[in-house]
């Protein structure tokens, strides 16, 4: 494990320290464990971080916390991610609200070629579920390396996942709580299969309390986790609808399924659309013609090198992008081992030969 690991838990715990201060605190002092030692002086020079969160750093109780949390999270196998680390989800990091740490049990990747956050009412009707089940039946059947994420609650999102178990496709639960607890009670059994392929993951550590609060703030790690959010039904007011709200704000798509204009848990998809803060979804075709799914697989099998001539640098970059799908470019960056100036030229180069393309976010995939 981790040697630092009681460390990131702790910084975690601070109130106002997110990701872009994690990061100023750890060039500065030199690790995690140099943030707790730093003279509080020192602490208020850094940039971002100033008298109040110099203060809080210094006075938090949190050591002591993370030790328990660390001895909960080796006893019972669950992963951490911090917000620095390598292995932490690339498309959650570009979230300016990412969560420092994260945990997850099972054995999900979450970094798979494509991710989606399937959300709904929890008072799904058969349609909702119908519409829900035959979407993820298509991506079993063009054999999608997929995962499918959702929040573990009534109504769609259990639909989501158990769809998921039937069809083979990896699933992810965000909660709202600790790894030590589940809620609801009702759905245990469906979680421990997706332990089996997929898993659940949380920013909260063990112990905490489980308040409406806390769904709402592990909505922004179901729209931060996928490349696309998809509403399957709501009504007017909802959670899901705040999940597409926040997955808009990543500059992450956003879909709906249309419903029948009086049904009361497809109004808030309705209005989606209406609004145009949704494209319509009426099936797979739909999704692979808006996420251009249809044609990556192609894509995938073309040298580039065959038609452009690429020097090491760039067909290296080729060769990354080709195995992952889809990167940021801070991502590019620490896998090659240059600078962000330096990966932004060469980026650059390989869209000119039109081998490359920019999304939104700075992501960059092939053409």
């Amino acid at each position: 494990m981790d040697s630092h690991i009681k460390y990131k838990i702790a910084l975690s715990l601070i109130p106002g320290i997110g990701g872009v201060l994690a990061r100023n605190l750890i060039a500065y002092t030199g690790s995690v464990e140099g943030i707790f030692s730093e003279p509080l002086k020192s602490l208020k020079k850094i940039p971002g971080i100033g008298e109040v969160n110099a203060r809080r750093i210094k006075n938090a109780n949190v050591l002591g916390r993370a030790e328990t949390e660390v001895e909960f999270i080796k006893k019972h196998h669950i992963a951490t991610y911090f917000y620095t680390d390598k292995n932490y989800p690339r498309r959650l990091k570009s979230c300016g609200d990412a969560p420092i740490l994260i945990y997850s049990k099972g054995t999900m990747n979450l970094n798979e070629q494509r991710v989606v956050s399937i959300v709904g009412t929890r008072n799904a009707t058969d349609y909702g579920k119908q519409v829900c089940d035959t979407l993820i039946q298509k991506f079993a059947e063009r054999n999608y390396k997929i995962l499918v994420v959702s929040g573990l609650a009534y109504g769609i999102d259990i639909q989501a996942h158990k769809s998921a178990l039937k069809y083979n496709i990896p699933t992810v639960g965000v909660v709202g709580h600790g790894l030590d607890n589940l809620y609801p009670g009702l759905h245990r059994e469906t979680a421990k299969k997706m332990t089996a392929n997929g898993g659940l993951v949380t920013d909260f550590t063990s112990k905490t309390k489980i308040e409406p609060t806390n769904f709402l703030r592990r909505n922004r790690i179901i729209a931060g986790l996928a490349d696309a959010t998809i509403v399957v039904e709501s009504a007017k007011k909802g959670g899901a609808l705040v999940t597409a709200d926040i997955a808009a704000s990543y500059n992450r798509d956003v879909f709906a399924f249309p419903g029948r204009t009086g049904d009361i848990y497809s109004k808030g998809c309705n209005q989606l659309i209406k609004n145009s803060g949704a494209a319509l979804l009426e099936g797979i075709d739909d999704l692979e013609y808006f996420m251009n799914w249809e044609n990556s697989e192609k894509e995938k099998n073309i040298q580039s090198s065959l038609f452009v001539e690429l020097n090491k640098q760039e067909q290296k970059i080729v060769d990354l992008l080709q195995k992952e799908g889809e990167l940021f470019i801070d991502q590019i960056s620490a896998e090659m081992e240059l600078t962000s100036s330096r990966i932004s030229t060469i980026l650059l180069n390989l869209e000119f030969k039109n081998v490359v393309a920019v999304l939104p976010g700075q992501i960059y995939k092939l053409r």
